[in-house]
């Protein structure tokens, strides 16, 4: 797995359910391995919860430390995260530009390590100047922190992306046969009793009335599907025509 080796390291989280939902993000993306420093209060029954069944493995075999450099021991790459900006807060990456720092790292047989800070005021810049890089993920100016695991999940999200051998492609719809010249007459000819047996063609040459019909279906390709789905209109057009007609 391209991220195994790969830390996520919660500087003093102050929600056990957050560290849930962070283990949660984690497993989505590929993460395994994640560190607690002086975690407030944190039980792991009320993070399980968020983790899910699924994560729960991430929470039991968490490493909880007491401070950030016991954390970061064995690290050759240490990124951290930031919402604020001046001072020597300078040079930051986005989550896209450093996920091929990150997964450089790892690939050289390294371990990289993220860090998030507590949520409630990030990390200060003395936690930050035991980072070797600083990551502030683009938001909006009225609100720029983000929830804990979501900016987990956002810089986890880059590294797993660049991570896959082949890009992401979702499954576009089932491919379907293009309707063929004989059923496209017998849709015509379906078509053609049908809107006369509602009055839209006129009874006199309704071949003729059919012509701009027939244009507007030229334009475009029509599919197996869509042919049988016209059909089964024109059968129920017809047929609500017919009982009408049959009312006194």
């Amino acid at each position: 797995m391209p991220l195994r080796e790969l830390l996520v390291v919660l500087f003093r989280p102050k929600y056990a359910e957050n560290v849930g939902s962070v283990a949660r993000a984690m497993l989505n993306m590929g993460a395994s391995r994640l560190v607690l420093v002086d975690p407030q209060g944190y039980e792991q029954d009320r993070a399980a919860p968020l983790a899910t069944n699924h994560a729960r493995h991430i929470l039991e075999n968490a490493v909880i430390v007491p401070t950030l450099a016991e954390a970061l021991t064995g690290a050759s790459l240490v990124i951290g995260t930031t919402a604020r900006t001046g001072g020597w807060r300078k040079g930051l990456l986005t989550p896209a530009k450093a996920a091929p720092e990150v997964l450089a790292r790892l690939g050289e047989g390294g371990r990289a390590a993220l860090v998030f800070g507590p949520e409630d005021r990030g990390l200060t810049n003395e936690e930050t100047s035991l980072c070797d890089q600083l990551v502030m993920i683009p938001a909006s100016p009225q609100c720029t922190s983000l929830n804990l695991s979501q900016a987990v999940l956002i810089v986890l999200y880059e590294c797993f992306q660049l991570a896959l051998t082949k890009p992401f492609e979702p499954a576009g719809p089932p491919t379907e046969r293009d309707a063929s010249f004989e059923e496209r007459q017998a849709l015509f000819a379906n078509m053609q009793e049908a809107l006369s047996a509602i009055d839209f063609l006129k009874d006199q040459n309704a071949e003729y009335w059919m012509l701009p019909v027939r244009r507007f279906f030229s334009r475009f390709r029509l599919r197996r599907n869509e042919f049988n789905l016209l059909m089964g209109v024109c059968r129920q057009v017809r047929t609500v025509a017919a009982r009408a007609k049959a009312r006194p």
